[in-house]
């Protein structure tokens, strides 16, 4: 097949006239060939507004529903609103419908996304690094410290005054203590000072007198010593002793890590400290927030998997002293103390969602060494849903767990979780 020439095929002898190019040239715009503006009766009448249908009052009822949804047609929309405009009784019901309708959608939080914070500090650091950085163990408590006091930052007297009821669990059993949203904050800073006093900082008790060292006698003592009722006074040391314990943490350095923090009857290194003040930071926050209604999210994935990988660290120590409690199964045949390093019956904990990860939970003592050949059980569970467990917001039995294997191990895992939680 031969192709044809720029002037086109011959045929007797003659060539065919020329044909317009497959390819259109630009064309010129209206200003730059000289003719004049087209006049708005060639362009046509613009859009008019749709004219009302003339409809029975039955019928413009029945579409008020429609309405609400914006499912009318242009038309109908324009029928609807001009009869609303002269009929009181479906004017009410179309506003009763409207506010229906806003309560399908879920309440958004004008809070940004806690992910979104992270990304952009990490953004900023990379572009300039900071002369004193934070350890990244005490990340997540700088972070939930400042989405706390952001929650804080426009609340009235109403809301400091809102009542929060704080839930944990103490021998397998649920216990709660009424107090208020300054409570809540007078709480977060007696069991803060933990850490700040193990850094050299000013405890916020002072010279008040406790029963114990423990974070519930502390707080206790904090109220009772407090001006009642407690209000947004409370804020601003609570603010400054976070600010002072992030700054601190910084100047110390990351090998600072290690520093044992006492909370009374145990101890932590400040690197697990600061990891359970910031879940606590947001649980309470949560307490808060559903206090005065108010919608708050969990923390980002980085986060999350580092309060949780805390508590799965925590659970061989739970078990064993739920085990010297009497709490836990009774000893059998293939129940006994293993050698420190030593594998042992182990239990699968998967947690799923931001937050994911896999953790190995050595059953029959603190010292031994989760084994996946020495594998009992396997428990599933969404990561909020965990921390919530381990809050004590959650009760082991209504904890929505995927549960295989071994039920008393698995029984015994659950309430463990529950039993780290505490005032």
């Amino acid at each position: 097949m031969g192709g044809g020439g720029s002037g086109g095929a011959e045929s007797g002898g003659g060539r065919e006239p020329e044909r317009p190019p497959r390819i259109p040239m630009p064309r010129a715009s209206v200003e730059d060939s000289g003719r004049p503006l087209p006049s708005l009766e060639e362009l046509g009448e613009p859009a008019q507004r749709p004219v009302p249908l003339v409809l029975e009052h039955r019928v413009l009822t029945s579409l008020l529903g429609a309405w609400a949804l914006a499912a009318c047609s242009p038309e109908e929309t324009a029928a609807v609103e001009e009869h609303l405009g002269e009929c009181g009784s479906c004017a009410e019901e179309a506003l009763r419908l409207r506010d229906a309708v806003g309560l399908l959608h879920p309440a958004e939080s004008l809070d940004l996304n806690p992910a979104l914070r992270a990304r952009v500090l990490e953004a900023c650091l990379e572009r300039r690094p900071p002369r004193i950085p934070v350890p990244e163990w005490a990340a997540s408590y700088d972070a939930e410290t400042a989405r706390l006091d952001a929650l804080l930052q426009d609340f009235g007297d109403s809301e400091w005054h809102a009542p929060v009821r704080l839930r944990w669990f103490e021998a397998d059993e649920e216990t709660t203590r009424r107090t208020t949203v300054a409570g809540v904050i007078a709480h977060l800073l007696t069991v803060d000072g933990l850490v700040a006093v193990a850094l050299g900082l000013e405890d916020p008790l002072g010279d008040v007198p406790t029963a114990a060292p423990t974070p519930g006698a502390r707080t206790e003592a904090y109220w009772r010593a407090s001006c009642f009722p407690r209000t947004r006074s409370v804020r601003a040391p609570w603010r400054e002793q976070s600010h002072n314990i992030v700054r601190t943490v910084g100047f110390t350095g990351s090998g600072a890590g290690r520093m044992p923090v006492s909370y009374g009857d145990f101890e932590l290194p400040l690197r697990d400290a600061m990891l359970d003040r910031a879940f606590e930071c947001w649980v309470h926050a949560e307490d808060i927030a559903e206090a005065v209604d108010y919608p708050y999210e969990a923390p980002s994935g980085r986060h999350l998997h580092g309060i949780i990988d805390l508590a799965a660290r925590m659970l061989p120590g739970a078990l064993a002293a739920r085990r010297r409690a009497g709490l836990a199964a009774p000893a059998g045949p293939q129940r006994h103390l293993v050698a420190a390093g030593e594998p042992g019956r182990t239990l699968r904990l998967e947690i799923e969602g931001s937050g994911c990860g896999e953790w190995l939970i050595p059953l029959d003592s603190p010292a031994a060494v989760g084994s996946a050949e020495h594998e009992v059980a396997h428990v599933a569970l969404d990561c909020v849903e965990f921390c919530r467990l381990a809050a004590g917001h959650v009760s082991p039995a209504e904890a929505a767990a995927g549960q295989v294997g071994d039920r008393e191990a698995i029984r015994d895992v659950l309430f463990a979780a529950a039993g780290l939680s505490r005032m």
